[in-house]
């Protein structure tokens, strides 16, 4: 006779702070069967019980501090300003929870050296970051065909953060956060694509930027930088955080390989397997971004519950991606390359 284990799983208390892009993530955790949202948090009153009023089985608190230390929550959702999150980000693993953060992580070297040593401390609690390019069905599809060697061995990519939303710099709150980076805000969605897509580790970076673009505004920032990439095995790479283009929000995207090459552009898609320009390209309908903000939710709250599901985007790579934005940014003001400087968790 067949034995059928039966395993009673206790639902997992979560808590999201910052109701901006934050309320993707409560639909992201609600869809979960094993999941509940217990409080929302937003630090502005008319915000809070405004979405709030979406979602009358949570509690609402505009003191972020108060889910932090809250014993009954395991679970936070930060996505609050840039420039609390490191310190959320430690006091949420020091009361004991596990957390999902809005990119960036962090803003400075230092921060990124405080979470990682606070993981260290905290082994089994799980971080993850919403580098959500990493559901769209397009870039899981092109991975899938580098693994298997349709691509060749790459040795170079172009990618470009067509963020097309200037006002979010000139009008609204990234303008207010001093020395606002658009690496960090943006441009690292790319650089994990490219490490995910790649499997190879970047070392050096050497960057340049501009802010021409908002030059008549208040942001005193830049809206543009670009940076080269060496990767380990001396393949390169070129990656621009563009929030000045004037263009729809896209992610443009270059894969060159031995055996072939992938192009996305704001016009469409294709892989070319020829040099010959009268053979035509395989045009690309895979949908394309394809997903929403929360959907990295479901994964990591399989991982909670189950520690041999292991989170799509795990906490070292989180650090590492953080670890290239911050070296890009730091050749920027030196005007000088930078070796990149991981902190690694084990």
């Amino acid at each position: 006779m067949t034995k059928i284990r039966i395993l009673l799983i206790p639902k997992i208390n979560a808590a999201v702070i910052g109701l901006g892009v934050g309320e993707s993530h409560i639909l992201g955790l609600q869809s979960h069967p094993f999941c509940e949202v217990k409080t929302i948090c937003d630090i502005n009153q008319e915000v809070v019980q405004k979405v709030g009023s979406r979602y009358p089985s949570c509690s609402l608190s505009t003191d972020p501090n108060w889910i932090l230390s809250d014993p009954n929550i395991q679970l936070v959702c930060i996505a609050s300003y840039d420039d609390v999150h490191e310190q959320q980000v430690v006091s949420a693993l020091r009361n004991n929870k596990h957390v999902f953060v809005e990119k960036p992580l962090c803003l400075t070297s230092k921060e990124l050296s405080n979470i990682a040593e606070e993981l260290k401390l905290h082994p089994h609690l799980l971080l993850s970051s919403n580098l959500i390019l990493r559901k769209t069905p397009r870039f899981i599809e092109l991975h899938e065909r580098i693994k298997l060697g349709q691509l060749g061995n790459i040795f170079h990519i172009e990618g470009s953060y067509d963020y097309g939303r200037l006002h979010k710099l000139t009008d609204g709150w990234r303008g207010k956060i001093p020395n606002y980076s658009v690496t960090l805000g943006g441009g690292i969605h790319l650089i994990d694509l490219m490490i995910w897509l790649s499997g190879k580790k970047i070392t050096y970076v050497s960057g340049v930027g501009n802010g021409l673009a908002t030059s008549e505004s208040h942001f005193e920032g830049l809206s543009l930088t670009s940076a080269s990439i060496g990767f380990e095995d001396g393949s390169t790479a070129q990656i621009t955080s563009n929030y000045a283009s004037v263009t729809p929000h896209h992610h443009k995207l270059c894969i060159y390989g031995t055996k072939g090459t992938f192009e996305q552009t704001h016009m469409g898609a294709a892989y070319y397997c020829s040099r010959d320009p009268s053979e035509k390209p395989e045009e690309v309908s895979t949908p394309y971004p394809g997903t929403a903000k929360g959907d990295l939710l479901a994964n990591f709250i399989d991982s909670i519950l189950d520690e041999e599901n292991l989170p799509l985007i795990s906490a070292q790579e989180v650090l590492d991606a953080t670890s290239v934005a911050l070296a890009i940014d730091q050749s920027i003001r030196s005007q000088s390359s930078q070796s990149v400087n991981y902190f690694y968790l084990n």
